[in-house]
């Protein structure tokens, strides 16, 4: 059951993601992140699918990254100018503000969505 909840300041309508959910996504997000760590021996799914989660994380990498960034400093948790991850890896980068213990993805996807930073890549075409 996804939460609807109203907000008194932007009067609008939000929706809490559940923390085991990537958006538009049919499998579980611990599924997903064993893919992208590379452990996809242990995942119920066919390579295509396995194919086409690993493109969709390098294509969404960077942003992630920087949405957490983004978030940080908006918590006045880090300096804008902090240019220390320059020579990390993607997944590194993210690492960086939700540690590497299972469950980063949930956390990352949580916090993006939560923010309202979630890019919607999904249309709908009314004829």
């Amino acid at each position: 059951m996804v939460r609807r909840l109203g907000c008194t300041e932007c009067r609008r309508i939000h929706h809490e993601l559940p923390d085991m959910l990537i958006p538009y996504k049919r499998h579980v997000a611990e599924n997903i992140e064993a893919v992208i760590i590379g452990d996809s021996d242990s995942v119920a799914a066919d390579e295509s699918t396995i194919k086409r989660w690993r493109t969709w994380f390098n294509e969404m990498a960077d942003y992630f990254g920087g949405c957490l960034k983004s978030i940080t400093i908006r918590h006045d948790a880090e300096a804008v100018e902090d240019k220390s991850d320059l020579f990390k890896s993607r997944l590194q980068r993210i690492f960086k503000y939700t540690g590497d213990a299972p469950g980063w993805l949930r956390r990352t996807v949580q916090s993006i969505v939560n923010h309202n930073l979630w890019v919607h890549t999904r249309l709908a075409f009314c004829p």
